[in-house]
């Protein structure tokens, strides 16, 4: 039995992977309950088993005294095969967990095993049972017993029965790695992947850059002749795929996140990530997309809320409700086209500004300013003690201040 008990348990290591030691302390722990029967032992007294490793020899000890009169030739056989058998299921289910846990976050491939509740078991090339849950699918997809799939590792949970592998095609990060996978800038680190952001079986936006100026990102990804992202789509079965060039100006990233539609003007409100984005009438569906799709897409790819308007409907808002259309027509002309009025007005203001008045260095301006003088109007309105309270200004110095404002006012 020695013997043929190491042999045994080397041929496991080998087929199992399991380790012989792992085994060896295994039976010696069957043994030493068996033995406990088997002797007479006191409670202060200490008994051990051991299982030589090269020669498969079975020795017990009390008190560090070996005992001779065990038989574990008779027992040894019965144990020895019970406990094999659990501590191989055990060991296999560790490895599984041990080895699919280092994989979360990988894609992995297997065979449509069968299909559970609107569930999918993957026989993940044998080593193991995946599950693609229901909402882990993209809804447009379909597959049949036998088919070869490939699926991302969401998460490994260790349950009673062995490792439970949950297994996605609906997640952003499936077509990331796609993407890796496929395009060797991207696996060697030269194309970096900012952002993806999907409706499974619908469309992806994914925004890409590049760390170095001579390859060009959105043409790496796309390949020769479309090759490489035509791949990725055939994979995800007709999910229509953009790829968006980041950019550091967030005005031209979010154009970028809108294409194909043309915006005509971006307001920022940096405070709450918002942004207000203008476009003429005829490019408004084509920014929205079907059912809000291109837009909602391109907020979450850029991580800023979008409200899309046309240019009628923002200038309606500013006129009000009951504003007619021609009314809006108008004002919307009327802003785009400046009329002279206005910017002779502008003119005018910036006529009337501090660096006008005569005779005012550098100093004096900073003085004005420091003390709230913001134009000459506030100096023609000012008090001749207001402006001789201040630090280097002169009695008659504020004086021809105030006579110059009003001089310059006139004009």
């Amino acid at each position: 039995m020695s013997q043929e008990l190491i042999a045994i348990l080397e041929q496991l290591e080998r087929e199992k992977g399991i380790k012989k030691e792992v085994l060896i302390e295994a039976v010696e722990t069957a043994l030493l309950t068996a033995a406990r029967k088997a002797v007479d032992i006191k409670p202060e007294e200490e008994l051990e088993v051991k299982i030589d490793p090269t020669d498969g020899k079975i020795r017990a000890f009390r008190n560090k005294q070996e005992i001779t009169n065990i038989d574990f030739g008779r027992i040894a056989a019965s144990t020895a095969r019970q406990v094999i058998v659990q501590k191989i299921r055990e060991a296999e289910k560790e490895i599984i967990f041990t080895d699919f846990q280092s994989k979360v976050g990988e894609i992995v491939s297997g065979t449509v095993y069968r299909f559970e509740k609107g569930n999918i078991i993957v026989d993940l090339l044998g080593k193991a049972e995946g599950i693609l849950l229901k909402r882990e699918q993209s809804p447009k997809e379909e597959f049949k017993q036998g088919q070869r799939i490939r699926a991302f590792i969401v998460e490994v949970k260790k349950e009673a029965k062995g490792p439970q592998i949950i297994l996605s095609r609906a997640h952003p990060n499936f077509v990331k790695k796609l993407f890796e996978l496929e395009v060797p800038e991207i696996y060697e680190g030269i194309v970096e992947v900012k952002s993806v952001a999907r409706q499974p079986g619908e469309r992806t936006k994914i925004s890409v850059c590049s760390k170095n100026e001579k390859v060009d990102s959105v043409g790496a990804c796309v390949g020769m002749r479309g090759n490489r992202v035509r791949n990725i789509v055939n994979e995800l079965q007709g999910e229509k795929i953009d790829i968006v060039r980041f950019s550091d100006d967030i005005k031209e990233y979010i154009k970028a996140a809108l294409s194909p539609a043309e915006i005509a003007q971006i307001n920022l409100n940096k405070e709450h990530v918002k942004a207000e984005v203008i476009v003429e009438n005829d490019q408004l569906s084509l920014s929205i997309g079907k059912h809000g799709q291109n837009v909602r897409l391109a907020s979450r790819l850029i991580g800023w809320e979008l409200d899309i308007r046309t240019k009628e409907a923002l200038a309606a808002e500013k006129l009000g409700p009951a504003a007619p259309k021609e009314a809006v027509v108008e004002e919307v002309e009327a802003k785009e086209e400046a009329p002279k009025e206005e910017k002779k007005e502008k003119k005018e203001k910036k006529a009337a500004s501090l660096e006008d008045l005569s005779g005012v260095g550098e100093k004096t301006l900073t003085i004005l300013k420091d003390a709230g003088f913001k134009n000459a109007e506030d100096i023609a309105k000012a008090k001749l003690e207001d402006l001789v309270n201040l630090k280097g200004i002169g009695e008659k110095k504020a004086e021809k201040l105030i006579a110059e404002a009003k001089k310059l006012i006139k004009k």
